[in-house]
C-alpha cells in the first residue's frame, strides 16, 4: 500500500482491497478514538488494544510508513531513469485490479453499470486537469494530508495524484528526503501532513464504512470505473506535446519486433498484472 501511494495514479485502498483486508482496515479504523488511545496507557490496554484491532493496524501502517520512508527515493530513481518499465509496471497493476474488483462485484444492475461508466470518465477527466503551483504553506500542507488520505482510502483514486494536482507533490516527497536527513523543516512539514491526514482518515472512514456495508456493488463498480479512467494516466507510452509546456499525450507504441520499448513495456505490464493475481491468490488461501 505505501508503494502504491507513492506513485500518481496507483491507490493503496486497491491495493487493500485486492488482497481482501479493506474492510478490515475500514472497520478498525472506525474503532480508533481518543477514549481507546487513552485506555492503551491504562490497566485494561489489552482490551483497547484488541478493541482497535491493534494487531492488525500496527504492522500495517508500519509497513506503509516504511515503504514511503525508505523507497521514495527509489521510486523517484525509477521515474527519472526507467520510467517506460515503471509505469508499464503499475498500468499491469491497475489493470489487473480493475478486473478483480469488477469480478468481485455481487450483482450487476442498472446502478452498477451507471457507477461504472461514471467513475470511469471523472477519472479520465481528472487526469487532464493541470497541477496547481507548488505551496509549502502548514494550513495548506494540512488541508493536502486530509485530501490526500481520504483519497488513498478509496479503491482507485491516487493520493499522489490528488497532491500533483494540488501542486504538493515534490514537497511531500522533500518531506521525507528532509525527514530522512533530520531536518526541522521536513518534522513540521510531515506534522501538517500527518495532521491533516489522521483527521481526514476519521472523519471519511465512517461514512465510506456506511457506503460499503449499505451499498457495496454501485461503491465497486464506481471505484473500478477510477481504475480503468486512470489507466490513460499511466499508459507507459507517452509524447510530449511541445517542449514548452511538456504536457504529454498517450500514444499507441511501434508495432516491430526490433522494438526494445514495446518489449520492455509488455513485458511489465505482464509483471504488474502476475503480483496482483499472485497477491489476490494468497490473500484468498489466508481467509481459507
Amino acid at each position: 500500500m505505501g508503494i502504491a501511494d507513492l506513485v500518481p495514479g496507483v491507490s493503496g485502498g486497491t491495493i487493500a482491497l485486492i488482497t481482501n483486508i479493506y474492510e478490515d482496515l475500514i472497520t478498525s479504523i472506525n474503532h480508533v478514538n481518543a477514549k481507546e488511545i487513552l485506555a492503551l496507557f491504562g490497566a485494561n490496554r489489552k482490551t483497547s488494544w484488541q478493541k482497535i484491532n491493534g494487531p492488525f493496524l500496527l504492522p500495517l501502517f508500519l509497513g506503509i510508513a516504511t515503504s514511503i520512508l525508505f523507497l521514495s527515493s527509489i521510486i523517484g530513481f525509477f521515474l527519472e531513469n526507467h520510467a517506460l518499465a515503471l509505469w508499464s509496471f503499475f498500468f499491469g497493476l491497475i489493470f489487473a485490479s480493475s478486473i478483480l474488483i469488477c469480478k468481485d462485484v455481487k450483482q450487476w444492475s442498472a446502478s452498477t453499470i451507471v457507477g461504472l461508466i461514471i467513475g470511469g470518465l471523472i477519472s479520465f477527466l481528472i487526469s487532464f486537469l493541470s497541477p496547481a503551483q507548488a505551496t509549502e504553506a502548514l494550513p495548506y500542507l494540512f488541508l493536502c494530508g486530509m485530501l490526500m488520505i481520504m483519497a488513498m482510502i478509496l479503491p482507485g483514486i491516487s493520493g499522489a495524484f490528488i497532491l500533483v494536482l494540488l501542486g504538493a507533490y515534490e514537497t511531500a516527497l522533500e518531506t521525507v528526503e528532509l525527514v530522512r536527513s533530520f531536518r526541522t523543516q521536513g518534522f513540521l512539514n510531515l506534522l501538517a501532513f500527518g495532521l491533516g491526514a489522521i483527521i481526514g482518515l476519521k472523519l471519511f472512514a465512517h461514512w465510506v464504512g456506511k457506503l460499503y456495508q449499505n451499498y457495496r456493488d454501485p461503491l465497486l463498480a464506481t471505484m473500478s470505473g477510477f481504475m480503468f479512467g486512470s489507466l490513460y494516466k499511466v499508459w507507459p507510452w507517452k509524447q510530449y506535446t511541445t517542449d514548452e509546456t511538456r504536457d504529454q499525450i498517450a500514444v499507441l507504441p511501434i508495432f516491430e519486433r526490433s522494438n526494445s520499448e514495446l518489449w520492455i513495456g509488455l513485458g511489465f505490464i505482464l509483471i504488474g498484472s502476475f503480483v496482483i493475481y499472485a497477491f489476490h491468490k494468497m490473500s484468498q488461501s489466508q481467509k481459507r
